[in-house]
C-alpha cells in the first residue's frame, strides 16, 4: 500500500512538472511569435504603438483598415448638402462650427494648466463679471467658448447666418454686430437666410472635477418675408417651433471628443482624431433602441418632482422597463453627456419641473429643441410630459404701446423672455417616453 502511495505521488509530481513545462514552452512560443519587447519608458511605449499601427494588416476587420475607410466630416457635409439642395449653403457654416468645437476641446483640455477656472474678470474694472441672463456668474470658460461660437456662425467668409442667439447673452445679435461691422447701413452679412442658437459650454461647472461637458446648437431658416431691419436683426426669426429647425447638433468633450449632427435625415456621429485633428464618421446612422434600461434623472430632487414623475420613477425601479428588464441609473449632470449616453444605449433622460423651477431649467430654443430633433431623427422621442417638444411655440412678442415705440412695434423685452424660455424635458427611447407620458395622463399635474 505504501509503495502504491509513493508511486501515485511520483506520478502526480511528474504530471505537474510536465504540465508546467508545456505551459512554459507555449508561453515562450507565444512570446517569440508576438515579439513584444519589455516596455520600460514612455518613449518605448510610443514607439511600440507606432510600430503596431504601421504594421501591415491582412484582414479587413483590423483597426487600421477601418480607420482608412472612415469618412471625414467635411466629405460627409459635401455629399449631404449636395443631396439636399435646401441646405446646400450650410456646409461652410457647419465646418466652421466643427472647427470651433476643436478649439473649445483644446480649451477644456487645458483649463487647469492655463488656470481658466473660476469667474470671468471684467478687463476694464478688474472686478468679477456680472451675472448672465440666467442669473449665473459667467465663468472664464463661458466667455471664451461663447466668443468662439459667435465667430464660427458669423465668420466674415460665411454670409449665410444673419443672426445668433446664445445662452450667455440676454438678446440675439446680428452677425454684422458680432463681427464689428457698421449696422447702420445694410451690408452683405445681413442677407443670410438662417439664424443660429447655441449653448457654448453646457455643464461648465463639471470641468473643475474633470467631468464631461458639451456644446449644443441649432439652426433655423428665417421665416419667409422676414425683414432683417437696419441692424440686421429680426427677433421674430428666433421665436419658432423646433419643427422649423433645419440642423441640430452637439459636441461632447469627454474621453473622446464626439460631434453628433442631424440635417433632418438621420443622425451621424463623428469622433475627433487627436493626431490628425479631423472629425471622422465613426457612428453613421445612429438609431436609439426602442426601449432602454438606462434612466438619467437627478433623483436628489425626487421630493420636488410632480406626482406623475415620481410615479414613473418608482414604477420603473420596482418593475423595470417594458419586458421587465432591470433599470440602471446614470447621471453626470451635464446635458450633452447624459443625453449622449441615452442616445447610444437606450433609455430616458429627464429634467422635470420642480417646485422651485416650475418649467424645469433647460432652455427650449438652444437645449431642449435641438436635442429633441436629434432624438427624433434617431428614432427616439422628445417630450415635455404633456406633448412633443418640437411643437412648443416660444412666447411671441407683444405689441408695445409705450411712448418710445410705435403702436405696431413689438417689445424686444418680450423677445428676450421667449429666447430663454424653459420647458420640462424628457428625451430617449420611444417606449420609455411613452410610459412617462402615460403617467402624466393618469396621475395629472401636481398642483
Amino acid at each position: 500500500m505504501a509503495g502504491t502511495r509513493r508511486m501515485m505521488g511520483f506520478r502526480s509530481v511528474t504530471i505537474t512538472f510536465l504540465s508546467a513545462a508545456m505551459f512554459c514552452s507555449q508561453t515562450v512560443a507565444f512570446q517569440s511569435t508576438v515579439a513584444t519587447p519589455m516596455i520600460t519608458t514612455a518613449r518605448q511605449t510610443s514607439e511600440l504603438y507606432s510600430s503596431m499601427m504601421d504594421a501591415p494588416r491582412n484582414t479587413a476587420s483590423s483597426p487600421e483598415m477601418k480607420k482608412k475607410d472612415l469618412r471625414t466630416f467635411q466629405r460627409f457635409l459635401e455629399v449631404e448638402c449636395w443631396k439636399n439642395g435646401d441646405i446646400r449653403d450650410l456646409d461652410r457654416t457647419l465646418l466652421a462650427v466643427a472647427d470651433a468645437c476643436k478649439q473649445i476641446n483644446r480649451i477644456v483640455q487645458r483649463a487647469q494648466t492655463d488656470d481658466l477656472y473660476g469667474a470671468a474678470i471684467d478687463p476694464l474694472t478688474g472686478e468679477l463679471a456680472e451675472e448672465n441672463v440666467q442669473g449665473e456668474v459667467q465663468q472664464q470658460l463661458d466667455v471664451l467658448c461663447n466668443t468662439i461660437m459667435l465667430r464660427a456662425f458669423c465668420g466674415a467668409s460665411n454670409n449665410v447666418v444673419c443672426a445668433v442667439a446664445s445662452e450667455e447673452e440676454p438678446l440675439p445679435r446680428s452677425c454684422a454686430d458680432v463681427m464689428g461691422y457698421d449696422t447702420s447701413e445694410f451690408n452683405i452679412m445681413q442677407s443670410g437666410d438662417y439664424v443660429a442658437v447655441f449653448d457654448p459650454i453646457d455643464g461648465s461647472k463639471n470641468i473643475d472635477s474633470s467631468l464631461p461637458v458639451g456644446t449644443v446648437f441649432g439652426i433655423y431658416r428665417a421665416p419667409d418675408g422676414a425683414s432683417a431691419g437696419k441692424d440686421g436683426l429680426n427677433l421674430d426669426s428666433f421665436l419658432q417651433r423646433g419643427t422649423k429647425m433645419v440642423a441640430a447638433g452637439y459636441c461632447l468633450y469627454s474621453a473622446t471628443t464626439v460631434l453628433v449632427l442631424t440635417l433632418g435625415s438621420g443622425v451621424h456621429g463623428f469622433t475627433l482624431d487627436p493626431d490628425k485633428q479631423k472629425f471622422l464618421q465613426t457612428h453613421p446612422n445612429i438609431r436609439i433602441p426602442d426601449v432602454g434600461s438606462l434612466y438619467s434623472f437627478n433623483e436628489a430632487n425626487y421630493r420636488e418632482f410632480s406626482e406623475p414623475v415620481q410615479q414613473f420613477l418608482t414604477s420603473m425601479k420596482q418593475s423595470g422597463v417594458v419586458g421587465g428588464k432591470k433599470v440602471s441609473s446614470r447621471y453626470v449632470g451635464a446635458l450633452v453627456a447624459d443625453v449622449h449616453n441615452v442616445l447610444i444605449n437606450g433609455g430616458i433622460y429627464g429634467y422635470p419641473a420642480t417646485r422651485d423651477n416650475v418649467n424645469g431649467k433647460l432652455r427650449l430654443l438652444y437645449e431642449s429643441a435641438p436635442m429633441a430633433m436629434i432624438m427624433e431623427q434617431a428614432g427616439g422621442a422628445g417630450s415635455t410630459g404633456q406633448g412633443r417638444i418640437l411643437d412648443v411655440l416660444p412666447p411671441q412678442r407683444k405689441k408695445n404701446n409705450g411712448h418710445n415705440k410705435g403702436d405696431d412695434e413689438p417689445d424686444d423685452d418680450e423677445a428676450g423672455k421667449g429666447i430663454h424660455v424653459r420647458v420640462p424635458t424628457y428625451l430617449g427611447s420611444v417606449e420609455n417616453v411613452y410610459e412617462l407620458e402615460q403617467c402624466f395622463k393618469f396621475y395629472g399635474e401636481d398642483d
